[in-house]
């Protein structure tokens, strides 16, 4: 995904500045993964409060998948306070989370990019790039660094003081 920010018609109501897209490969459910995409786009720019939402028959024909999956993502949307149903309008963007500003996301991807160059240059495919974010998301989440574990093991040293 890009940073740059989508232009916008001003005069295209019936538009959605987001094209949902599948990964059918991934084991995460199809409405998870329309949750996912409308929270990333909220954090990258991409939509704000007020966007509207595509609507559940323009979804359900482009990825073809139930609109009752498209549903449940909405609703989950809702749940989560971050969008609202209008009858007869569709549904719209009612809260967006405080995040970096856009260049300062750009510069973090340029390095993100980066660093996954790096990664796989060092020979690391997709799948251990994956690993090492997680882990050094986690490890971040928890306070601490990796440094002082050994991968697979989480919460550190053993309480019989072996490593």
């Amino acid at each position: 995904m890009v940073t740059d920010k989508p232009v916008r018609g001003d005069d295209d109501s019936d538009s959605s500045p987001i094209e949902f897209y599948l990964d059918r490969g991934s084991g995460v459910p199809t409405y998870l993964q329309l949750v996912h995409q409308v929270d990333y786009a909220l954090r990258l720019g991409f939509l704000a409060a007020g966007d509207r939402l595509p609507r559940i028959k323009d979804v359900t024909r482009s990825l073809a998948v139930n609109p009752d999956t498209v549903m449940k993502a909405y609703r989950e949307l809702e749940v989560r306070g971050i969008a609202a149903g209008r009858p007869g309008l569709g549904t719209f963007i009612v809260a967006a989370p405080d995040v970096a500003g856009l260049s300062e996301m750009t510069a973090l991807q340029r390095k993100l990019a980066s660093w996954l160059a790096e990664a796989a240059a060092a020979g690391v495919d997709e799948l251990g790039m994956k690993a090492l974010f997680a882990a050094a998301l986690r490890d971040f989440h928890h306070g601490g660094s990796a440094g002082g574990r050994r991968p697979g093991r989480e919460g550190g040293d053993r309480a019989d003081g072996a490593a």
